[in-house]
């Protein structure tokens, strides 16, 4: 196995079984275990294992192998969205969700990966994510899309 394969499953197996929120601290478990990194390298590997954050049992996010499937669709949505998402609303053709602190960027790569029809991108700050829509009418639809598929 290469060097980059055995260091990857050693983040996803840390992930797995410890809750880790930043890169800093992946960096210091992977020096536990023997692997000298960067920070380059860490924030490459989270890509390349499309890690996501989402809430653990204390309240706060950590990273997790939660979109494993290409399309991203069933996971990402699943695992990260109904955890994350406090709150959704619309006005004109932009929806607008609030996340828990600190889970805006997840929610809103977990909508980019889903290439819903009649979205044209989302922005996501801390807490908030807007998602400009082609019509105000899209934007309703998502909306209760989201509401449904997170259970309200």
């Amino acid at each position: 196995m290469n060097a980059r394969k055995d260091r990857q499953n050693q983040i996803l197996a840390l992930i797995a079984n410890e809750p880790i929120a930043t890169q800093d601290e992946l960096i210091s478990k992977l020096r536990e275990h023997g692997y000298e990194v960067t920070q380059a390298t860490i924030s490459r590997d989270i890509k390349d294992l499309k890690l996501i954050k989402q809430i653990g049992l204390d309240g706060k996010s950590i990273y997790s192998a939660g979109a494993r499937e290409p399309d991203g669709y069933p996971n990402a949505a699943e695992s990260i969205l109904p955890g994350a998402i406090t709150s959704t609303d619309f006005a004109l053709n932009t929806c607008v969700i609030k996340t828990h602190a600190g889970m805006a960027n997840a929610v809103g790569a977990a909508l980019d990966s889903m290439n819903w029809d009649g979205i044209l991108g989302t922005i996501a700050g801390d807490d908030t994510v807007f998602v400009l829509c082609r019509t105000e009418t899209k934007a309703r639809n998502f909306r209760d899309a989201i509401n449904t598929l997170i259970g309200r």
